[in-house]
């Protein structure tokens, strides 16, 4: 991959659909590559936009009696607003009605025909307007399309054709020799079993008396240009092919081209071949990511099962569903939605962990006079906590150059635990009570500095919530940049820290709810029945029961147990136990692992499953909602409750 540019581009959606997830996912994940390039100082352009040609936008603009050109202009907005919503940064929104485009394709058009990549011929075949594609009869699976399975027309007519099957030998030996062209290489290989077959050559036009919307061919008034030979011209007219030959040069060849695996065909085999006739380099990347699945269905108008990235933002905010995306799919593979899974994550990730650690840093700061202290000489638990946040500033480069940006994420999500875990171990609450200053100033500015950094490398993410994080550190203004993370030196100390609130309140997910049936006739009233009386307890019963704070220091599920966790806890004075306890359904292990959690110390042990259990966790009970019984504040393991 060039580091010394980076281009970035999605596909340019098909301007008569509604926004959806998948057009959210392919974009927030351009915009945050974009946003981490930009970081990193690499010179950085982000193309999207809108693909406004063909025949289901002539046919629905007919149905709303309006000219193509009003029907365009008039839902492009969708994309628009909801880009400008999820805080999407691209340098350029291309629309293939723009005259500059078009203008582009018809000098294209041109010097292939001149030039004999085009010709005219009879076609005879079967013709998907869905796909706006022609399909030969081998190609149709059980009759229908074979992309979107629809049925098919028979048409015959004179058309202009592309000499797409002159490359085809060239091309299997391009992605055979260049095994980063096409990504994830599983997709590569999908593309090579596609040209193992006779390939054809590809038709670029269609008869104006059977479509009129589209760019008109220049040697030929009576015919249009194919609805996808012109769309993906735009990945060179806007960066200034034929224009600007200075700006094209600086960007071109495109460093990713973003799809989803549904167009995966049009773009490493037509995109390829037309590349080639013009005698242009090829992208560096074409890199394919999967679907998203409610359960294991695609998402489809036809189901009913789309999620609305609109709605979603709205609900739980930007920030947090650009977080989920990124870190529940793993790029090139499918993934699956629900909003049970994205209130589990955003509670566990950001709530309990990010939010959780930057509440602590602030209060503890504020205590201690409000001011980010200088730091002492560090001791190995500090050294420990900057060792775990470099790992991530290095994790999180590596991811991106293999595309593996849920990996990066998991890996300052994983600091971001450490950080909480150092709290506990240092105790800067107790050195507060004992007047170590030093010492105290040395742990408040290592887990602030840890968050400054976390706070860098999950801006491109959560930019306005990251923002937040430094503003409240007194970071604004400062070093902010991944390359700058290594160098900047301290940057903190003396600036005054700012309580800025809960930074991910928590969230809970809503229970639909069923219609009441209609009332029945009210009964004549009854006599009450008796209250249950609970039995009571004298106070010297009460006492028997110690109930102390422990520190979660480790957790794994127990084979063969779904509902059980093993625990490894801390009481003080370094007495360490073994609880087996039933909340794996609630949490994760690695949610649980820095807790402060209240326990039953003087409980008999009991064996369960065949793990020792010594002692057993207080949680509370609503419904279907488990939570752990915590103490408020920041309190040593060991304490007493009661």
């Amino acid at each position: 991959m060039n580091q010394n540019k980076f281009y970035v581009t999605t596909p340019i959606y098909y301007v008569n659909d509604k926004p959806h997830i998948g057009h959210a996912y392919t974009t927030v994940l351009a915009d945050v590559l974009a946003r981490y390039h930009r970081s990193l100082k690499v010179p950085t352009f982000f193309l999207t936009g809108t693909d406004e040609h063909g025949q289901k936008v002539e046919k629905a603009a007919a149905a709303r009696g309006i000219p193509p050109q009003q029907h365009c202009d008039e839902t492009v907005v969708r994309f628009q607003q909801l880009w400008e919503k999820l805080g999407i940064t691209n340098d350029k929104f291309i629309r293939t009605t723009q005259p500059e485009h078009k203008a582009v394709v018809r000098e294209i058009l041109q010097e292939l025909y001149d030039r004999g990549e085009i010709y005219r011929a009879e076609y005879t075949g079967w013709y998907c307007v869905g796909c706006e594609r022609f399909f030969t009869e081998k190609d149709l699976v059980d009759g229908n399309c074979p992309e979107c399975g629809r049925g098919v027309s028979a048409i015959q007519e004179s058309n202009y054709f592309f000499r797409m099957s002159k490359y085809q030998d060239w091309l299997i030996q391009y992605i055979d020799s260049h095994p980063d062209f096409i990504q994830p290489a599983f997709r590569a290989n999908e593309t090579l079993g596609f040209l193992r077959r006779e390939l054809g050559d590809l038709c670029i036009s269609r008869p104006k008396a059977r479509l009129a919307w589209g760019i008109e061919l220049p040697f030929d008034p009576d015919y249009v240009c194919y609805v996808w030979f012109d769309a993906l011209i735009n990945y060179i007219s806007a960066v200034g092919y034929r224009r600007n030959d200075e700006e094209f040069r600086r960007w071109w060849p495109a460093s990713y081209h973003l799809i989803g695996k549904d167009i995966l065909t049009t773009h490493t085999v037509y995109w390829p071949t037309m590349l080639k006739a013009m005698n242009l380099p090829l992208p560096e990347t074409i890199f394919a990511h999967g679907w998203w699945l409610t359960g294991r269905e695609k998402m489809s108008k036809t189901l009913g099962n789309v999620v609305d990235p609109l709605a979603m933002a709205e609900k739980y905010g930007v920030d947090a569903f650009r977080y989920f995306l990124l870190a529940e799919m793993s790029p090139g593979q499918d993934a699956s939605f629900s909003e049970e899974a994205f209130v589990t994550r955003y509670n566990s990730d950001l709530a309990n962990d990010l939010g959780n650690l930057l509440s602590r840093v602030l209060k503890m700061t504020l205590r201690n006079g409000g001011v980010v202290p200088f730091p002492g000489a560090l001791q190995p638990e500090d050294e420990e906590l900057n060792t775990a946040v470099l790992t991530a500033v290095a994790a999180m480069e590596q991811a991106l150059k293999v595309m593996k940006l849920d990996q990066g994420l998991g890996a300052v999500l994983t600091a971001v635990r450490a950080a909480n875990r150092y709290l506990e171990k240092t105790a800067p609450w107790t050195l507060a009570k004992k007047g170590e200053t030093e010492r105290l100033g040395t742990v408040l500015y290592t887990a602030a500095e840890a968050l400054r950094k976390f706070a860098v490398l999950l801006e491109p993410v959560m930019p306005e919530k990251m923002a937040t994080l430094a503003s409240a550190l007194g970071a604004d203004g400062t070093a902010s940049r991944i390359a700058e993370l290594g160098t900047a030196g301290n940057v903190l100390s003396g600036k005054s820290v700012r309580e800025v609130g809960s930074l991910f309140p928590r969230v809970q997910l809503e229970e639909s709810v069923a219609p009441a049936p209609a009332a029945a006739p009210a009964p004549a009233p009854a006599a009450p029945a008796p209250a249950a009386t609970a039995e009571l307890i004298t106070i010297e019963d009460f006492s028997k029961v110690q109930l102390r704070v422990a520190r979660v220091l480790t957790a794994e599920r127990i084979e063969g147990a779904d509902k059980l966790l093993r625990l490894t806890i801390e009481l003080g004075a370094g007495e360490i136990r073994q609880l087996v306890a039933g909340v794996a359904q609630y949490y994760r292990p690695e949610e649980m692992v820095g807790r402060s959690i209240v326990v039953v110390g003087n409980l008999k042990p009991a064996r369960i499953r065949g793990v020792d259990s010594q002692g057993m966790l207080l949680a509370a009970r609503s419904g279907k909602e488990l939570r752990l019984i915590t103490v408020d504040g920041d309190v040593a393991p060991g304490a007493t409750v009661g």
